[in-house]
C-alpha cells in the first residue's frame, strides 16, 4: 500500500482577498490587498475586531483578532471594509467545487481551509510538488486569490507545512524533514498548543518543537493529562486520522486559464480552448474516466461571466471530441466582446465508455472500407 500523500490548503486572508477581488469586480481601481486595510467594524464606529488584515497593515503590527480602534492608532489611514459573509460563502464554495475536480476526497474543515486525500492522485502528476503547484495557481487564475498548500503523509503535518512562508506557496513537511523544518519553531506554533499549553511547558523548560518532541510523555501526562500525551504525538509528527470526506466519487475534471492578453477573434480564444481540452483530456484518461458533459466558460474583459453545457452522444475522453463540443457551446455564447478567460469543464463521469449505436451511414462506411 502507498504512503499516504494529504494536502491542507488554506485561503491567504481569506476574507480581504474574497472582499478584494468583489470591489474590483464592482469597479474598484485599488486592491484592498496592495494597501493598508483590514475586515471587520466600521469606520463610523470603530468598533469590532480585526478579522483579516492586508499585508502591508501587518507591517504595521496589526494582528488579526485585536479591536479595530487599536489598529487605526497604529495605521490611521487604515482601510476598514466591512464583513460580507455572504460573499465569503459564495467564494468557499467556488473553491472547494474547483478542488473537487482535482480530487474528491475533501474534508472543509473551515470556510477558507481544507484537507485533500490526493494519494490516489499522486501517480497522475511528476511530484506531489508539481501536483500542489498545479492546484494552487489553478485557483489563482480561475478564481483571482491565492491559496498555501501545505503536503505530507498525514494531516497534521500537512497543516503545519501551509503555515510556513506565505502567500501563494507550496512547502513539504514529510516525517524525515520533521527534525529541520519543524522542531527549532517556538512551541507555541505546534497546533493544539494554545496560551495555556504553552505556559506550562514554558515551566517545565520545554521552548521549542523539538524540547516537546524529545521530553518525556509520562512526564508530559502527569502535568496536562491526555493531552500532554497528544501534543508529545503531533511533536513527533504523528496523526493517523483519516480525511472524512462526503463525496464518494469524481463530479469532474475541467481547467480555467486567464489570458496574458485579452483574446479578440474567435481564432485566438479558439487556440486557447484547444490547449485547456488537451489537458482536461489528459486528466480524464489519467483518472480512467470518461465525460458526458462538456461545458465552456467566457469572461470578457468587463468581468462578466457567461457558460453553457452540452451532452455528448457518447462518453469520452478524446481531447477532439471534447474540442470540437466547447467549439459549438463558444460559438453559441460569445458576443464578440474581449476575452479575459475562457474554461473546459466535463461532468457526468463514468470509469467505462458508452456504447454508441451505429448509423446506417456508419454501415455504409465499413462496407465501403
Amino acid at each position: 500500500m502507498s504512503e499516504r500523500l494529504i494536502f491542507h490548503i488554506d485561503v491567504n486572508s481569506a476574507y480581504l482577498s474574497w472582499s478584494a477581488i468583489e470591489k474590483l469586480r464592482q469597479g474598484a481601481r485599488t486592491d484592498l490587498r496592495e494597501i493598508p486595510s483590514i475586515i471587520g467594524g466600521d469606520m463610523a464606529s470603530r468598533h469590532g475586531v480585526v478579522l483579516a488584515k492586508s499585508i502591508p497593515a501587518k507591517a504595521y503590527g496589526i494582528v488579526t483578532g485585536e479591536p479595530v480602534a487599536h489598529a487605526l492608532q497604529k495605521c490611521p489611514n487604515l482601510v476598514l471594509e466591512p464583513p460580507n459573509h455572504k460573499l465569503y460563502s459564495h467564494y468557499s464554495r467556488r473553491l472547494m467545487e474547483l478542488l473537487a475536480t482535482f480530487s474528491p476526497h475533501i474534508e472543509q474543515v473551515s470556510i477558507d481551509e481544507c484537507y485533500m486525500d490526493f494519494t490516489e492522485y499522486g501517480h497522475c502528476y511528476g511530484s506531489p510538488i508539481a501536483a500542489a503547484g498545479q492546484i494552487k495557481d489553478t485557483v489563482k487564475d480561475t478564481l483571482g486569490f491565492t491559496v498555501n498548500i501545505g503536503i505530507s503523509s498525514n494531516k497534521l503535518l500537512a497543516k503545519m507545512a501551509s503555515d510556513f512562508q506565505k502567500p501563494d506557496k507550496v512547502h513539504t513537511l514529510f516525517p524525515g524533514e520533521i527534525e529541520a523544518k519543524m522542531w527549532r519553531l517556538p512551541v507555541r506554533e505546534l497546533f493544539m498548543v494554545g496560551k495555556a499549553s504553552c505556559a506550562a511547558l514554558e515551566k517545565l523548560e520545554i521552548l521549542t518543537i523539538g524540547d516537546l518532541a524529545n521530553a518525556n510523555p509520562q512526564i508530559l501526562e502527569s502535568h496536562m493529562k491526555k493531552h500532554g500525551r497528544l501534543i508529545w504525538e503531533f511533536a513527533n509528527g504523528i496523526d493517523n486520522s483519516p480525511v472524512q470526506t462526503e463525496e464518494g466519487e469524481l463530479k469532474g475534471v475541467g481547467n480555467r486559464t486567464t489570458l496574458a492578453q485579452d483574446a479578440e477573434t474567435s481564432r485566438d480564444a479558439k487556440r486557447v480552448l484547444h490547449a485547456l481540452c488537451n489537458q482536461v483530456s489528459s486528466r480524464l484518461q489519467k483518472y480512467g474516466q470518461f465525460a458526458g458533459i462538456v461545458s465552456t466558460e467566457i469572461r470578457y474583459a468587463s468581468f462578466t461571466e457567461t457558460s453553457h453545457q452540452m451532452q455528448v452522444a457518447a462518453a469520452t475522453s478524446d481531447a477532439e471530441t471534447l474540442y470540437r463540443h466547447a467549439c459549438l457551446l463558444f460559438d453559441e455564447l460569445w458576443n464578440g466582446e474581449p476575452i479575459r478567460l475562457l474554461g473546459v469543464r466535463t461532468s457526468k463521469l463514468t470509469d467505462t465508455p458508452e456504447p454508441v449505436q451505429m448509423t446506417v451511414f456508419d454501415y455504409a462506411k465499413d462496407w465501403l472500407l
